[in-house]
């Protein structure tokens, strides 16, 4: 991460009050594979005071202005491209893609991989889910099938279990909520480590494939904390819809100012922060309009890319194993 803060903090937040985390999934097998873009976008809030925990999934092909762009409006997982392009940083352009469009500070975050995702879980001894149906998908040229119900999952068949979409009748808000499932099991395995030795031997073995900006006592505060909130988790759904009424006929996830400003709204509350309207105004929920407005649905943002890559980065999205 390029700065030492958020732009939307006075100062560093520590982990002993109300502090976020912005969770990226990266579309590449090694850390070598440059550029990259989140195929996974999460943001997780904590709050020690209350003992809570909130767990938000950002569509990855959410349409938002990419920061280090040049006003370029494309999906949200192209800005560590933009970044990269513009020397400010994949991970930091990321969190200020969020940042702008939630109006919530980040304060730490975990970037991962194809690889780091898998030895993670094997390290741990594997995840415990719930398929919600049964379907089989290709990952790394091989075919693997899901049965509906409980089962236990190494470390390659929990990625291809959070990576399918396609499949999924209700697309990435059901592969969001996989995604929150694998994470929320991958937290209560960890609640079984008990050394501090154990956590350090893990992230040597994982190496480059998962980077973060958490010291070492603060991750045994992260096992604390998450076993103090787990029972007092919500998982927070923002509403939007997909479309691909635009110029190029590419497919992006629109969500409203007002959907958004909801979100925002509950994870600033939960952090401890004043309530503010998007652009950081002071917000009064009891002022604000109450007529209801129909959604305009006529005249969608059009995106503006310069090249022909769907968000102008000249590379194509399309990095599926």
């Amino acid at each position: 991460m390029k700065r030492d803060k958020s732009a939307k903090r006075d100062g560093v937040v520590n982990t002993d009050e109300p502090f976020s985390v912005l969770i990226l999934g990266t579309d590449v097998k090694v850390e070598s594979n440059q550029p990259w873009r989140s195929d996974v976008i999460m943001v997780a809030t904590f709050n020690p005071n209350d003992h809570s925990m909130k767990m938000l999934s950002i569509p990855r092909d959410t349409y938002t202005e990419i920061p280090n762009s040049n006003g370029v409006k494309t999906k949200i997982n192209a800005a560590p491209v933009y970044g990269q392009k513009a020397n400010a940083g994949a991970v930091t352009n990321s969190a200020i893609a969020v940042e702008e469009l939630l109006n919530i500070p980040i304060d730490y975050y975990v970037k991962v991989n194809f690889t780091g995702f898998m030895e993670v879980v094997d390290a741990l001894g594997g995840i415990e889910v719930n398929v919600p149906f049964t379907f089989t998908t290709r990952l790394f040229n091989q075919y693997k099938t899901y049965e509906e119900g409980p089962a236990h999952l190494n470390g390659e068949e929990a990625l291809g279990y959070v990576r399918m979409r396609k499949q999924d009748p209700r697309g990435d808000a059901g592969r969001n909520d996989r995604q929150r499932e694998v994470l929320q099991s991958l937290m209560n395995q960890a609640l079984s480590i008990t050394s501090i030795t154990k956590v350090d031997d893990i992230m040597q073995s994982v190496g480059n494939n998962i980077t973060h900006n958490f010291k070492m006592n603060q991750i045994m505060d992260l096992q604390k904390i998450y076993r103090e909130s787990k029972d007092d988790s919500e998982s927070i759904k923002m509403e939007g819809y997909d479309d691909k009424n635009n110029p190029e006929g590419v497919w992006y996830h629109y969500i409203s100012d007002e959907e958004r400003l909801r979100v925002s709204n509950l994870l600033r509350k939960h952090l401890e922060l004043p309530l503010e309207t998007l652009d950081g105004q002071p917000y009064d929920p009891e002022q604000a309009p109450t007529d209801e407005t129909e959604e305009n649905t006529e005249g969608q943002p059009e995106p503006t890319n310069p090249e022909q890559s769907p968000d102008g980065s000249g590379i194509p999205d399309s990095n599926t194993p």
